[in-house]
């Protein structure tokens, strides 16, 4: 974007940063104000936050064979889509306040490249995990059909959309040639690739809202028909827990992302007295908050999860003792032969179930047997301990 030729008339390719700021409305300051220490030192912890938990879920699913399954890979990639989202998150923090005076054009529009692919891969992972236990659940599979090199296509598919989004802008969707239609919050960026990329992300939300809707009212309705052979406090736990699950995943997921959106729309849709800019960076640290809160919903919750943790840093903090054999390389990996399922629910529940129902996809689904219990993405979905 940077030229040392004449501006074609019309455009302003030779002009700063400062320039396009300026116009916009949006002053930069050429010295730290107290809100941007606050703005900053939040960004920068939440950020390293961020980069460690979702390493942390990485591994724990590379080394554990037993999430070796489709909808562990796509966690291992929503961690890698926030792990991503962190880093940018924190360059952009480097890159911020009275540095963003400093930036050529071409850094302004890398800074907010890695910020636009980051979190968009990540709002893509949501809407594939989704759409990939809807199939499970509906289809009844003890495991998703999916095969690995659908699962690699699948996770390409999301990276290369998330990548193309973040270039967008700098492939003609700019303001340096269309001055008067520049947005406040993106002072180089058109106000109405604003609204489309807003749309884009509330259209995500409500796949999920219908995937996860269908999802609860599904399995009620299963859990309702093995009530007369189950007690009934543990029918209503199925459906509470479930509900419970849902209600996290799409609660914060609104919490996160509908204040960033919603400003987004208004500067798009041109509110000059809507004030964006005075709520801009703390509704950008909100929307990196749902990176932080991803591997909490999606992995921390799960006991086996849990377990490969504490055995990860069991490993890192007994490193430098020497007597120790434990390492991370000789790490005793759980496999669904070798350990029995940590859901209480379901030994209890099939012996409960009549002989004819032991054979059923639907019960072996949703409590497994005594010698193979069900595969955790199953589980998870009729109140297991995590989703």
């Amino acid at each position: 974007m940077d030229k040392l030729t004449d501006d074609v008339p019309g455009c302003y390719y030779n002009r700063t940063v400062q320039f396009f700021y300026e116009h916009s409305g949006k002053n930069i300051s050429a010295h730290w104000r107290p809100r941007d220490y606050v703005v900053v030192s939040l960004g920068m912890g939440v950020s390293v936050i961020v980069i460690l938990a979702n390493i942390l879920v990485m591994v724990a699913i590379f080394i554990n064979r037993r999430f070796h399954f489709p909808i562990y890979y796509l966690l291992g990639n929503l961690a890698a889509a926030d792990l991503f989202s962190g880093i940018a998150y924190l360059h952009l923090m480097f890159h911020t306040g009275p540095w963003t005076i400093k930036l050529s054009k071409n850094q302004w529009f890398v800074r907010q490249t890695l910020i636009d692919s980051s979190l968009t891969a990540s709002v893509l992972n949501l809407l594939a995990i989704a759409l990939e236990r809807h199939q499970t659940i509906f289809t009844m599979q003890l495991h998703s059909k999916m095969t690995n090199r659908r699962v690699v296509l699948l996770i390409a598919l999301i990276w290369g959309l998330a990548i193309f989004m973040g270039l967008v802008p700098t492939m003609g969707w700019h303001c340096l040639c269309d001055l008067e239609n520049c947005s406040t919050m993106a002072p180089m960026y058109k106000r109405s690739y604003l609204v489309f990329w807003a749309v884009l992300n509330l259209f995500t939300f409500s796949l999920m809202v219908a995937a996860y809707t269908r999802i609860f009212v599904y399995v009620r309705h299963k859990s309702q028909r093995m009530s007369q052979h189950t007690s009934q406090i543990r029918h209503k736990e199925t459906v509470f827990n479930l509900m419970k699950t849902v209600s996290m995943i799409l609660g914060c997921f609104v919490i996160c992302w509908t204040p960033g959106l919603v400003l987004l729309m208004l500067d798009g849709l041109g509110c000059e007295s809507c004030q964006v800019l005075r709520y801009e960076k703390y509704c950008l640290v909100l929307a990196e908050c749902n990176s932080l809160v991803n591997p909490i919903i999606y992995s921390f919750r799960d006991t086996d999860m849990l377990q490969t943790f504490k055995r990860i840093l069991c490993c890192l903090c007994r490193r430098g003792d020497a007597g120790r054999k434990d390492t991370l390389s000789g790490m005793r990996c759980n496999t669904l032969e070798q350990e029995p399922s940590t859901n209480p629910m379901l030994s209890d529940v099939w012996w409960e179930l009549p002989p004819a129902l032991h054979q059923s996809n639907a019960v072996r689904c949703m409590v497994g047997t005594p010698s193979s219990p069900p595969p955790i993405q199953c589980c998870q979905m009729y109140g297991g301990n995590s989703l």
